[in-house]
């Protein structure tokens, strides 16, 4: 499984024990990325606030001496310019209560030791994919929005990957807080893309990330007769002060209640946290109904953002 394609991703290794830090660059740096390596959590704090913006993700070693990889993790997420950078957590203790705890600090992405290179590189890449993703809104909303964030109500069709991050950026900007509404939304538009219209079940994306082939499946399933022509519709209505985002896929639906909160039974997969990411982090209600193919987003809009 190779790197993300653009500029070569950078990752900080934290591990005390060197053997751990020699085969993660090994594994890591075969697959494309580069490597800094830190031996303790100190050295890892000095790297992240001289060059934080350097790194695209943290691969981060639980149990150290001195500063462990939970205080750690809590010194990040305190500091405005670090508390967005994904954290892998690396830990023998693979227990509920320990992984609940990383969660609950803001670590969403485990590995095992010792480590599988393809599970490794799967979870490299979600986590370094969800980092890109977020820059890439910061960036959408340096845009100037011009008249549109007059509308009180707008109506969208979108088929691709590209769309769907692209439109969430869009309505990011609309809602006044573009980095946490259009991380969000873009889990819900590719939900309804893989998922719904596409028919791809969790272990099937489960396997495609950990061969490094989600991508080039979805969009060549796009391009087959029987999906050529599906569409995901979405809605977008204001009231006051609250926007409302309503995403709807051509699917049959799911379980939607098995992944509004966070298993940690799924902590080591690539992929089954983006809807309850979004429910957390994005958005002040998230509601969906039966039988799962239409979900609402509710959000309070920033003050500038509201109707006049």
């Amino acid at each position: 499984m190779a790197a993300l394609p653009g500029v070569q991703p950078t990752l900080l290794l934290v591990d005390d024990e060197p053997f751990n830090l020699e085969i993660l660059s090994e594994y890591l740096g075969a697959a494309g990325y580069a490597v800094e390596l830190a031996e303790d959590g100190e050295a890892a704090w000095t790297w992240l606030t001289k060059a934080g913006d350097r790194f695209d993700a943290v691969l981060l070693d639980r149990l150290m001496p001195g500063l462990d990889g939970m205080g750690l993790l809590r010194r990040m997420k305190a500091h405005p310019q670090l508390s967005s950078l994904p954290v892998i957590m690396q830990t023998a203790e693979g227990s509920p209560g320990a992984v609940r705890e990383g969660m609950e600090a803001g670590a969403y992405y485990y590995l095992t030791k010792p480590f599988q290179q393809d599970i490794l590189l799967a979870i490299v890449a979600a986590a370094v994919a969800q980092h890109r993703a977020r820059r890439a809104v910061k960036q959408a909303a340096a845009q100037p929005l011009d008249g549109l964030q007059l509308l009180d109500e707008a109506h969208f069709s979108l088929a691709t990957l590209d769309e769907a991050q692209r439109l969430a950026a869009l309505i990011g900007r609309l809602s006044g807080n573009p980095e946490r509404v259009a991380l969000g939304l873009t889990e819900l538009i590719v939900n309804a893309i893989e998922h719904g219209n596409l028919g791809m079940g969790y272990n099937d994306k489960k396997q495609l990330m950990q061969a490094g082939r989600w991508r080039d499946t979805i969009e060549a399933m796009q391009r087959e007769p029987a999906y050529v022509n599906k569409r995901v519709r979405v809605t977008t209505r204001r009231s006051g002060a609250n926007l409302a985002v309503e995403v709807v896929d051509e699917g049959s639906g799911f379980d939607w209640q098995h992944y509004l909160n966070f298993d940690p039974e799924r902590a080591y997969d690539p992929n089954g946290r983006g809807i309850s990411m979004a429910r957390a982090m994005s958005f002040d209600a998230l509601d969906y109904f039966s039988p799962g193919n239409r979900v609402v987003a509710t959000m309070r809009l920033a003050p500038s953002n509201t109707s006049q």
